[in-house]
């Protein structure tokens, strides 16, 4: 019998059980979807590291080194495993030409060209193999693959007035600690007799000491034990936990959108459904009566609503897994490309269908809260009244013969949505939450896009950035850069500033490292969360989460060890700052030239920046010199190409909900509606005018949702994004917001859409006449 039922019912309400199937397969693909992002990138991420035998501490050194001494130092070491020596060269991209006429002077990049490692910390190829290469091939980062449309077979060459080299490149580099774009180095890998010719003859030699230990959870340890040694330290340090933030966070960023549009999308879902069983009751108010008069127990008639929605929970969640497995190729796209597929095991095969499962089993369990209303209905009401009876009250409070500006059908739509905004509610959320999933990756996608990201970065505001590579006689050529611009004409302004590597006291009272800039703060402010800049000798600025790990707040002090002495420090300012693990400080001292890290200067120019940066670059080689704006296009342009394709898809499953539900609305109210349309077509009021008077409900509606969606967006939609990047440094993000796109353009969209449904959904109304004034 049951099986009669729901087949009837099926033939008879296709489009309403059709809507019902299709917000819940949305719900299951994007659930599916983002569970599956998230196993690829933290199960690929783990496969990549163990592949590659990732380095748990690498020091970056240039100048000359004692190899017999770090040997020694490691092999008396007790937390040492494994100890290497690996060589870079870094040669000028003005000096590289990669499958193209052009040089790679204007990249961000420094491009470091090495041989295989023998020990660990391994290139990788596309199918996570050990790199292996003859004399004239070449394998290129994945970063220049991706950028210049590179593949096998491509040439690259290297020259200068001296020599010139041409290699094919044969495979591209995987490489865990150079990948993602927001690293501004990248390694390219060439055979041992090709790495000689290139020492010999062009770039500059850089150290990579590596460490692999015994005990990970000894590196903080180890960290220390190398920085209070004397071995080479005239560069940046990273360990593993940097790492494997580094490769995870782009990715990481879209797996996080991902998953909070699919969080809203089954919000979305379960609003849609409640709403679409409780229309169901109310359409079969009667057979309900009917069946309960005849002696079918509630239990039997619950569990006749139940099949149907279970049968279509289940069904449109295993189709939204297998739309997913098609889905996942676009969204783990960057993943599987930069860090490669990893084997998974069973249950990390399934939790992806388990996620999927589990939006089938909360559809079921929120359709039997709902069927509660059953309980409530009389067999005898509701055989004598076909449908349920709603009392609207404070009717006078809108009478239509006190509206004297309104248009009269106007004023009907209107007067109809506040009395019945129960009724209208379920509308009303959905178009909000509709406008959040549209709004909020639209300002997230402005923000990493705009310049404002230097805010977030730890870095000062400028149109133009020197960044000195260290070297033997960096200092003079910095001292030379510094000379010039201040006889520059062109210049605004300019400032200078030097990271070094200091050590602090920590809260249990040892010494820890930590990068610290120095130079004058007042000249190029930035932005702080909370305080102001360091001005004095004895203040220090901390970034965010440098402040939490040390447990300080603006007016604390800090202990600065200076010269081997200590330095009572008081925190003046916290800042934020993504780079670098998040953990650097500032402070207006002089800086440490034995363990300087950087060398950057900031310039304000009074022309155009693109003609300056050519003719800063004529003058000055060796220098890496970009503006602003090119700098966040190279290190941030995958990430904001995966966000562009996120928010278009957003959009897109956006305006469909938005769709069918006001489609969905529309017709099973004009369907509740019908007497009262037939009473007023009979009485001479016009099709139009109705027509009218149900759009108006419409739009009513969606304007309202659009104006607090909006707003949403821009205060909690900013805190939650502010607080998923809290953990990577960055607390407390501003929205970047284009007001055509999110004041004008989007809300036009979305007003066409659902104008457009409404005047489709609504066709039926000519249908109706004076017959239909008692029609149940």
């Amino acid at each position: 019998m049951i099986y009669k039922i729901l087949k009837k019912d099926f033939a008879k309400k296709k489009i309403i059980n059709s809507a019902v199937f299709l917000f819940i397969m949305l719900s299951a693909l994007l659930m599916a979807a983002g569970t599956n992002m998230l196993i690829e990138l933290s199960n690929s991420l783990d496969y990549l590291f163990e592949e590659a035998s990732a380095p748990h501490f690498v020091q970056y050194h240039s100048g000359s080194i004692d190899q017999n001494e770090i040997v020694q130092w490691s092999a008396e070491n007790s937390l040492v495993e494994k100890q290497q020596i690996g060589e870079m060269i870094n040669i000028e991209g003005a000096n590289t030409y990669i499958n193209s006429s052009e040089s790679e002077k204007d990249t961000v990049m420094d491009m470091a060209f090495v041989k295989q490692n023998e020990s660990f910390d391994f290139l990788l190829d596309l199918n996570n193999q050990k790199i292996e290469l003859d004399k004239g091939e070449i394998a290129v980062p994945i970063y220049y693959m991706q950028k210049r449309n590179l593949s096998a077979g491509d040439q690259l060459i290297i020259k200068n007035e001296r020599q010139e080299l041409s290699f094919t490149i044969k495979n591209f580099v995987r490489d865990v600690q150079m990948n993602p774009s927001i690293i501004s180095s990248k390694r390219f890998v060439v055979s041992e007799s090709d790495f000689e010719t290139l020492k010999n003859n062009f770039g500059e030699l850089e150290y990579l000491i590596s460490f692999q230990l015994n005990n990970i959870e000894q590196l903080n340890n180890f960290n220390n034990q190398y920085s209070s040694s004397n071995l080479p330290q005239k560069g940046p340090t990273i360990d593993i936990e940097l790492l494997q933030l580094l490769n995870s966070l782009t990715d990481g960023l879209i797996a996080a959108v991902v998953i909070l549009i699919s969080i809203l999308l089954n919000l979305i879902a379960l609003l849609c459904l409640r709403f679409i069983i409780i229309l169901t009751i109310e359409e079969d108010y009667k057979d309900i009566g009917v069946m309960k008069a005849v002696g079918i127990f509630q239990s039997d008639i619950k569990k006749i609503y139940l099949s149907k929605y279970i049968i279509i929970a289940l069904t449109a969640s295993l189709s939204g897994y297998l739309l997913s497995l098609l889905v996942n190729k676009v969204f783990s796209k960057n993943i599987m490309l930069y860090i490669g597929s990893a084997p998974k095991t069973f249950i990390q095969s399934i939790l992806a269908l388990i996620s999927a499962l589990l939006i089938a089993l909360i559809v079921i369990g929120f359709s039997l809260i709902i069927l509660r209303r059953l309980a409530k209905i009389s067999a005898v009401e509701a055989m004598r009244m076909g449908s349920t009876v709603n009392t609207i009250s404070n009717k006078s409070r809108f009478s239509l013969f006190k509206n004297n500006i309104i248009p009269t059908n106007i004023f009907l739509g209107i007067r109809d949505v506040l009395i019945r905004f129960k009724l209208y509610a379920i509308l009303f959320f959905v178009f909000i939450l509709s406008t959040f999933i549209i709004i909020l990756p639209m300002n997230f996608l402005n923000t990493i896009s705009s310049s404002e990201m230097v805010s977030y970065m730890g870095m000062v505001k400028s149109d133009i950035i020197m960044d000195l590579r260290q070297s033997d006689n960096i200092q003079e050529r910095f001292k030379e850069i510094q000379n010039y611009l201040k006889n520059d004409p062109d210049v605004e302004k300019s400032n200078s500033y030097i990271t070094s590597k200091f050590e602090i006291i920590n809260a249990d009272g040892y010494r820890e490292n930590i990068y610290l800039e120095t130079g004058d703060f007042s000249v190029f402010p930035i932005d702080y969360i909370a305080g102001s800049a360091p001005l004095l000798d004895n203040e220090i600025a901390l970034s965010y989460l440098s402040a939490e790990e040390q447990s300080k707040n603006v007016g604390d002090t800090l202990e600065l060890i200076i010269d081997e002495a200590s330095r009572t420090m008081i925190v003046t300012g916290i800042y934020q700052d993504i780079t670098n693990g998040g953990k650097t400080a500032k402070a207006d001292i002089r800086p440490d030239y034995e363990t300087a890290v950087w060398y950057n200067i900031n310039i304000n120019v009074n022309k155009n920046i693109k003609d300056k940066v050519s003719e800063y670059e004529n003058i000055f080689n060796e220098v890496k010199i970009y503006d602003i704006g090119d700098y966040f296009m190279q290190t941030f342009g995958t990430t904001i190409d995966q966000l562009r394709l996120l928010m278009f898809t957003a959009v897109i499953i956006a305006l469909l909900v938005t769709v069918l539900i006001t489609s969905l609305f529309l017709k099973t109210l004009i369907a509740k509606d019908r007497s009262q349309i037939a009473i007023k077509k009979s009485i001479g009021i016009s099709e139009k005018d109705i027509k009218i008077e149900y759009l108006t409900k419409s739009l009513v509606i969606l304007n309202t949702a659009i104006i607090i969606g909006t707003i949403i967006s821009n205060t909690l939609g900013q805190k939650i994004v502010s607080t998923a990047l809290s953990i990577i440094g960055a607390p407390r993000i501003e929205f970047v917001i284009n007001p055509l796109e999110a004041y004008i353009l989007s809300p036009l969209i979305m007003i066409t859409a659902v104008t457009v449904t409404a005047l489709l959904s609504i066709k039926s109304i000519k249908e109706f006449s004076i017959s239909d004034i008692n029609a149940e």
